[in-house]
């Protein structure tokens, strides 16, 4: 079976060659990091709209101390999941490339 070859350069700066199964593998594990920061970013967003929503809805007044606190959380999270999602992707090239 002649199978497909990508080259890449090791961490000695050899070239060497992968087969497409390898190739798509790296894609997958890239394209799952993708997914995990848009699942950071979505729950930020959430937290973030939830709390605009308990400030501005009177019959959730009891709970704006609780949205003061989801106000903080949001950006903390989106920013958590972010560096991340640079740390994975730099370990992915460093291992991969």
């Amino acid at each position: 079976m002649g199978e497909d070859k990508k080259q890449v350069i090791d961490k000695n700066n050899k070239k060497k060659d992968l087969i497409v199964r390898d190739w798509l593998a790296i894609e997958r594990t890239k394209l799952a990091n993708e997914r995990t920061f848009l699942a950071y970013f979505r729950t930020a967003l959430f937290i973030f709209v939830s709390a605009i929503t308990i400030i501005k809805i009177e019959l959730l007044a009891p709970l704006r101390p609780m949205s003061y606190f989801l106000f903080v959380l949001s950006p903390t999270l989106f920013i958590f999941g972010f560096t991340r999602y640079l740390k994975v992707k730099k370990k992915i090239e460093e291992h991969y490339s």
